[in-house]
């Protein structure tokens, strides 16, 4: 494949769910010409307990042409403004903090709330708690959806939805635009002398040939691991969580619904929260060499205040923690689990899958269809992939809490990148997160940084002094006022959605 050419050929994706099937629609899009195929079997469960997203997938939808309402009812749709983490600080004023998504129009308050926090940092008496500067936050407090009405107010939002239906979803709109469907099981994969795959022997069609490959097979890893041999660097020294286990539940309350995720910590890892039109999503996110799954089950079962006698089955789950060195090997693209895979504390799978696709087309075809940029895009996927690993790890390492020897062992955890030292550092001696950001590329904006840092607390433990008289303090009732006052042009979360679905 090293000669230029004018298209990119028979892609065949190997693997379903939600990574697939948005690939598949995403290169239909793309080359709509492209003779596509996704081949998957019936006999292979998927994942499917993603149930989250960041504010990105809103862009993958807007490039499809497909707005929220022909979607979200379809996939039990909700909005999500942010991201709210009780129960991982112990200091007081921080036991929780909210992860805001934010838009240009809330530089008036990231300016008062960056103010603050500089002040802080120098240990002078200033409110740097980020919850009371975020219209977001003040939203998922309310139960409102962030689509304003009769205000010039820019509001960012991603989404919470049932990951199988999703990947419904995308299959009929794929398979509309002429991607080829095949339920089969692949029994052999052919490789060329030089390692490029050739086909794949499946059990009922046969032999399939392609000139490109995409892996979605998960954590099996077929294609890029088992057949092309690209090794698979572990996380679980950064981050200790090995296993989950999910359990829906209904609604408390049908008519109140909150346009958040809800990341509580709990003994051994933490729990998700996340609000779908039909019910609630749980899960708990725990390691295994701290407690066993009856355990966590009966943890996560006791705090969503079960009856004994409850019979909702539970769902057990292994995750293997980290990424493989290339995404982009030979004539193989890994898409999702097959590529990599941190906790979902920041529901960051779907965005790492819809950026491996939208670099992947731009590279493919800027190099006539040939591995001309595979070295630029595995770098640059690589990099997103561990500046997220830090971000999460973050979480870890500030934490207070000393109720189990797991919550000590993270915060002590000596496996620490660079990078992360390194915006410790800046931050504990007053640097400029920002200038870090410029130079290093880092996955979450300085904004995010500082919210998670100021969130839990990461301040001088000594008591604050007075600030000086010529020192501007920004008075927290001025953001409180705004931002209450800003609710009126938000409509009620449940009622939005429940008109989607009439």
């Amino acid at each position: 494949m090293s000669d230029k050419r004018a298209d990119p050929g028979r892609i065949l994706i190997v693997g379903g769910g939600t990574a697939g099937w948005m690939a598949a629609i995403a290169f239909s899009h793309a080359w709509p010409d492209a003779p596509i195929t996704l081949l998957e079997s019936d006999t292979i469960g998927i994942i499917g307990v993603g149930e989250g997203s960041t504010p990105k997938m809103r862009q993958f939808f807007r490039n499809l042409g497909i707005s929220d309402a022909e979607w979200m009812p379809h996939c039990n749709g909700t909005y999500k403004c942010g991201i709210r983490f009780p129960g991982w600080s112990t200091r007081p004023g921080f036991e929780s903090y909210y992860h805001p998504f934010f838009s240009a129009s809330d530089d008036p308050y990231i300016h008062a709330f960056y103010r603050n926090v500089v002040l802080r940092r120098e240990n002078l008496d200033a409110h740097a708690h980020p919850d009371i500067f975020f219209i977001s936050n003040y939203l998922s407090q309310h139960s409102r959806a962030p689509l304003p009405e009769n205000t010039d107010y820019l509001s960012e939002y991603a989404y919470h939805f049932d990951a199988r239906l999703i990947g419904d979803f995308l299959k009929q709109r794929a398979m509309a635009r002429g991607v080829r469907h095949m339920v089969d099981t692949v029994t052999e994969v052919k490789q060329a002398e030089t390692g490029e795959i050739l086909g794949v022997e499946t059990g009922k069609h046969g032999y399939v040939e392609a000139d490109f490959f995409v892996d979605c097979t998960g954590f099996a890893g077929v294609l890029i691991g088992k057949t092309l041999k690209v090794p698979f660097h572990s996380a679980n020294k950064f981050l200790f969580n090995d296993r989950a286990v999910a359990l829906p539940t209904p609604h408390a309350d049908p008519k109140v619904m909150r346009s958040e995720t809800l990341s509580a910590a709990l003994k051994f890892g933490w729990v998700w929260k996340i609000p779908l039109t039909n019910r609630v999503g749980n899960g708990y996110v725990y390691c295994s060499d701290h407690v066993d799954a009856e355990g966590a089950e009966r943890e996560l079962r006791a705090y969503l205040k079960l009856p004994e006698d409850d019979q909702t089955e539970a769902r057990h789950l292994k995750m293997r923690v980290g990424r493989v060195e290339r995404s982009w090997e030979k004539n193989c693209l890994a898409v999702g689990l097959s590529q990599g895979f941190f906790e979902p504390l920041e529901a960051t799978a779907l965005m790492v899958v819809q950026e491996t696709i939208e670099k992947f087309i731009e590279n493919y075809a800027v190099g006539g269809f040939t591995p001309a940029h595979r070295e630029e895009f595995n770098a640059k996927i690589n990099l997103r992939f561990d500046s997220i690993r830090d971000y999460i790890q973050m979480h870890y390492i500030l934490n207070t809490r000393t109720d189990t020897a797991y919550w000590a062992a993270c915060r002590e955890n000596p496996n620490i990148s660079d990078s992360v030292r390194h915006i410790l550092d800046v931050w504990d001696n007053d640097g400029d997160i920002v200038e870090e950001y410029r130079k290093d590329g880092l996955a979450y904006s300085p904004t995010s940084w500082w919210c998670i840092l100021a969130g839990m607390g990461r301040f001088p433990r000594k008591p604050p002094r007075k600030p000086r008289k010529n020192v501007d303090v920004v008075d927290p009732d001025w953001p409180r006022q705004a931002c209450t006052k800003m609710l009126q042009h938000f409509p009620d979360h449940r009622t939005t959605v429940d008109a989607m679905h009439r």
